[in-house]
């Protein structure tokens, strides 16, 4: 589907440790040689930009996209319609540069169809995704969870990296077989 590996850290809701886990996670999976994009879903309206400025002027004269560039970096804004749909995922990593990247990793985009490791904290309270969600390929959790999938253990973030190593080396398998 995607020119290379792309895996979901997903939950059922706010405030179970996917973005602590990803921050965990980013710098154990360079250990292993990974170059790795990040797409991160939000619920609120957000804005990079500042009013007043010369980028900000431009999107509120209408323009759809305005790039910033400076010799460190570059941000592609782009006014989209409203799609409260998970679907824009896939749009959304065909907007990535998958030259400079081995793996995508998505938080949140729960309902999209992508493997996904599922958080999980019984403590919370909710219903465990991946009883209905045949994308879910493991389940990080900080107690033991019955599930037939593998349960990581959200504390070691060393072998959640390891499990995602492991998988995107299978997938690389896959794709190169295709």
């Amino acid at each position: 589907m995607f020119k290379i590996p792309v895996l979901g850290i997903c939950a059922q809701s706010s405030g179970m440790g996917k973005t602590t886990l990803l921050e965990c996670l980013l710098p154990l999976l360079a250990t292993y040689g990974l170059k790795v994009s990040v797409i991160k879903q939000t619920h609120a309206d957000f804005d990079v930009d500042r009013p007043g400025k010369d980028s900000y002027r431009m999107r509120e004269a209408g323009a759809t996209q305005v790039l910033l560039s400076s010799q460190n970096r570059w941000v592609l804004m782009t006014e989209q319609k409203n799609d409260v749909s998970d679907s824009r995922l896939l749009d959304m990593v065909g907007h990535l540069d998958l030259d400079i990247a081995d793996l995508v990793l998505v938080e949140g985009f729960r309902h999209a169809p992508i493997p996904k490791i599922e958080v999980f904290r019984p403590s919370h309270g909710k219903k465990l995704l991946a009883l209905d969600d045949d994308h879910v390929i493991a389940v990080a959790s900080d107690i033991a969870v019955a599930t037939s999938l593998p349960v990581l253990d959200l504390n070691c973030s060393v072998g959640v990296a390891e499990f995602i190593f492991t998988w995107w080396g299978n997938q690389r398998r896959v794709s190169a077989t295709a």
